[in-house]
Order: structure tokens, then sequence, then C-alpha cells
């Protein structure tokens, strides 16, 4: 099986809820599965760090889950119009796969979750795409061919699924929501499917 990384961070659960969706979507192709993995927080320098394996959900990231991966969907909640702290700092050590190329040609998507419906959905997910951009990826967004885009009144947008979390973050996702997740996760795994079976990938390490 060929594997998509999910990766994502996720403070209230509704990250991580979105995530398991795509991850659904990807695991509706044939020949492809979801890898999914989050992040630990970041802390100011002698504050008390997190254990090196999480309590509940997804193991924490390495790099070679990267390289491993033929894809990737990329997950944060919006913190002033822009990713959360522990994405940044876990793209910023990439440094070694850009170095090698080793995510050249790989299909790329983003998500996003916001406590108001105008909290800087869409400029989050054009930034979370400038390192991937910076790593050679093929970026990927939603089609209007997937007409919740045209009716949502919660999250949804071209550049990647979003999510309106409530101004307490306990709002479930919509139907929409969850549409546009597993959407993305189909269009995600058939990229690389269709990739793979060009040669296009040609850093693949699994």
């Amino acid at each position: 099986m060929n594997e998509i990384l999910v990766l994502y961070y996720s403070r209230h659960g509704a990250v991580a809820d979105m995530a398991r969706h795509i991850a659904r979507g990807i695991e509706e192709v044939a020949g492809m599965a979801a890898r999914l993995r989050t992040v630990p927080a970041v802390s100011p320098e002698c504050a008390a760090v997190a254990p090196e394996i999480p309590a509940e959900g997804a193991p924490y990231a390495e790099l070679c889950d990267l390289e491993e991966c033929v894809g990737l969907a990329l997950g944060s909640p919006t913190h002033f119009g822009n990713m959360a702290a522990p994405l940044k700092y876990f793209l910023d050590r990439t440094s070694p796969l850009w170095l090698s190329g080793s995510l050249i040609g790989k299909p790329a998507a983003v998500f996003t979750s916001t406590a108001s419906l105008h909290g800087g959905q869409e400029s989050t997910l054009l930034t979370m795409m400038l390192p991937l951009l910076h790593h050679g990826m093929v970026l990927l967004g939603l089609p209007y061919s997937e007409t919740e885009l045209l009716h949502t009144r919660s999250g949804g947008t071209p550049y990647g699924p979003s999510h309106h979390a409530g101004a307490d973050g306990g709002l479930p996702l919509s139907e929409e929501e969850k549409h546009l997740c597993q959407a993305l996760g189909r269009r995600l795994a058939l990229t690389a499917r269709a990739q793979l079976e060009a040669g296009n990938i040609p850093a693949l390490r699994r």
C-alpha cells in the first residue's frame, strides 16, 4: 500500500476530526492508505516539555514520515491568519528534505479550522502552501465540481477544506465540511497514484 501522510496540529480536536475524514477519503482509493501524524505543542525555553509519545491520538511525526509517503495533507487551526506555531516549527526542520529533493513531485493539500467564520481561513490555507511550494510539491485544492462549495454556510474553500468551530471550539463538522474533507482525501490519493504510475515522483522513498 502507498501511504499519504495526513499531518496536523489540533488544539481542541476539530482539525484532528478533519484529518480523520481526509484519511477516510484517501482509503476509498484502491492501493492507497493514510498515515495520521501530529506534532507536539511548542513552549518557551526552560518550560516543561511534552512526552515523546502523546497520551492519545496519532503519533508524533518524524521527517521519515514525509520521505516514506507519496503525498501530504497538512492541517492546522488558524492563528492570526496563519498556521499554528507547532506545525511551523516542524516544517522549519525539514531543510534536509529540501536539500535532498525528497518531496519533489509529491502531491500536497492543506486544511484548517477557525473559531469564527471569517477568522482567516483562506489566508491560513494560502500561507500553509508556501513551504510546500519551496519543497517542489504539487499543490491541490478543491474544484467547484464539489457542489458543497457553492452553497455551504459553514466552512469550505477552493484552497482546501475548512471548518467553522465556533467561539468555544465546540461546533461539530457540518455535513458539507465532512464531504469536502473526504473529497480532498480522494483527490489527493488519486493524484498520488497517477503520479506514481507516470513515474513523476522521482524521490520516492518507502
